[in-house]
């Protein structure tokens, strides 16, 4: 929103200065991870529309002089930056929503293998790694990679920016009212905190101050990353509101410096390259009302091999990467009168499932290996269980289906997995035969060929019947803040006050 008012400020300064600010921006390829692990970009609803989804990384480059006395920490100047904010920012296909998902830097997930596109160096993937070394494995190409690794959803763009770019765009935006409920000083005595001190209440906050709050982890609620996000949140739907009440941006000097500002601040992938590609993007957020933008933290729960560190919550962080896959609203206002049924699950999955068997070799040529994960906490794996399935599938033309008879994990729920993409479409059409729902159908390293894996869901009978979930409400631990909410007030720790 910003840049489109920044960009029809600054019309009529010409080409030359259009081209001089093209050329301010930097610009890294979108995705370098390997093509297994890249997420499916989704089809379009029955109105041509689609979701766009943008990563938004904050860097603790100390790559200048600048970053430096900004960042602090001198033993890392010019080390691998990291990706200490992550933030998925999920624009709705009808563009009547906006979701956003912080991921807290000190989350432990695999990273996957990436490919620095300067040097060509390979990064290997890694387990139990946290996610903000991303960033210093070829770039923000490897971020992106990581979150499609892990959420299945399809990131269209990212935008990056560092210190240095938070310091001169709070400058330039002007001042951002930002709340605390009792009086803080983010530093101790061994050398943590921000540095940021404000008095209880609201204040605005702006340049070095306004990064201070961004930075913020020593002085909110846990003295953790999970309140830091908190406050990120705050200080974004709060500056949305001022942006769109304040009127003093069509002064042209402060337009101006506003361009300079935000298009030598930013790192973007090459579809979001250009001044006139920003300003369509930001024609786009534009047409989202500020009560209806959600702003979330990924459901998470602390490690248990790795003290301080987090890991994705079981079930709910699942629950809300499918909401956000599927396109439902995080504010729970998505309505089903207006919909258009060609938009449902339902249709959407017939839909890809045409699609799916129209790519599908023939039905007798598909190799399925069949494996029992009937198993769970309270039973045993049923007896010849991977045998019956496998036979039934012979028995609906897939002749090759073979029953594995090896132990394997158990699994809640039956999956169809795939290792590479030319095998995607075999896969779809046997759980499509079984009526196994397409959002168990896998991509994973972890198979050589498609592999049905007979979950604990399905003990018995020929007919699999997929459990319904009807409740498509965000989960309470994403704690979810509606961007109109101006009562919004950080909790400050009784250890960093004044």
């Amino acid at each position: 929103m910003v840049l489109a008012v920044v960009i029809s400020g600054t019309a009529g300064a010409g080409y030359l200065y259009y081209r001089h600010l093209n050329a301010n921006i930097k610009k890294d390829p979108l995705n370098i991870g390997a093509p297994r692990d890249r997420a499916t970009k989704v089809r379009a609803n029955a109105a041509g529309q689609t979701p766009l989804n943008i990563l938004l990384i904050g860097s603790d480059a100390r790559n200048s002089k600048e970053n430096q006395k900004l960042g602090g920490a001198k033993d890392t100047y010019n080390t691998a930056p990291r990706a200490d904010v992550q933030m998925l920012l999920h624009v709705s296909a009808d563009r009547t929503n906006i979701s956003a998902v912080s991921m807290p830097r000190d989350t432990l997930l695999d990273l996957p293998q990436c490919t620095d596109p300067e040097t060509g160096d390979v990064y290997e993937a890694r387990s139990n790694t946290i996610t903000n070394d991303s960033l210093g494995r070829g770039g923000p190409g490897c971020t992106v990679a990581t979150w499609e690794k892990l959420t299945d959803i399809h990131i269209d763009h990212f935008m990056m920016i560092d210190f240095a770019g938070v310091v001169s765009m709070a400058d330039a935006v002007g001042g951002v009212p930002v709340c605390v409920d009792a009086n803080i000083h983010s530093k101790s005595s061994d050398g943590h905190g921000s540095g940021l001190k404000l008095k209880k209440g609201t204040t605005s906050v702006k340049g070095v101050q306004a990064l201070e709050w961004l930075r913020t982890r020593y002085g909110f609620e846990d003295n953790t990353d999970i309140a830091r996000a908190k406050a990120q949140h705050q200080y974004m739907n709060s500056m949305v509101r001022e942006l769109r009440a304040n009127a003093t941006l069509s002064n042209p000097n402060k337009l101006r410096t506003l361009a300079e500002t935000a298009t030598r601040a930013l790192t973007v992938d090459e579809g979001l390259g250009t001044v006139a590609k920003l300003y369509d993007l930001s024609k786009e957020l534009r047409k989202v009302p500020t009560d209806r933008i959600t702003m979330t933290t990924m459901p998470w729960q602390y490690s248990t091999t790795s003290p301080g560190r987090v890991v994705p919550r079981p079930g709910d962080a699942a629950k809300l990467f499918r909401l956000v896959r599927e396109d439902i609203a995080l504010d729970g206002k998505d309505g089903t009168d207006t919909q258009d049924s060609s938009d449902s699950p339902d249709a959407a999955d017939a839909a890809d499932s045409a699609s799916a068997a129209d790519r599908a070799a023939a039905d007798d040529r598909i190799a399925v290996r069949v494996e029992n994960g009937t198993r769970d906490s309270a039973r045993a794996a049923v007896e010849g269980r991977a045998d019956a399935v496998a036979d039934l599938l012979v028995g609906k033309g897939f002749a090759k289906a073979v029953a594995d008879p090896s132990a394997v994990d158990g699994e809640k729920t039956t999956v169809v997995r795939y290792p590479s993409a030319e095998l995607k479409g075999d896969a779809r059409r046997v759980a499509e035969a079984l009526g196994v729902p397409l959002g168990s159908v896998k991509r994973s390293t972890d198979v050589s060929g498609v592999t049905l894996v007979v979950g604990a869901d399905w003990r018995s009978g020929t007919a699999y019947k997929a459990a319904k979930d009807d409740d498509d409400s965000t989960p309470d631990t994403a704690e979810a803040i509606n961007g109109s909410d101006e009562k919004q007030c950080m909790h400050v720790n009784p250890n960093y006050t004044y």
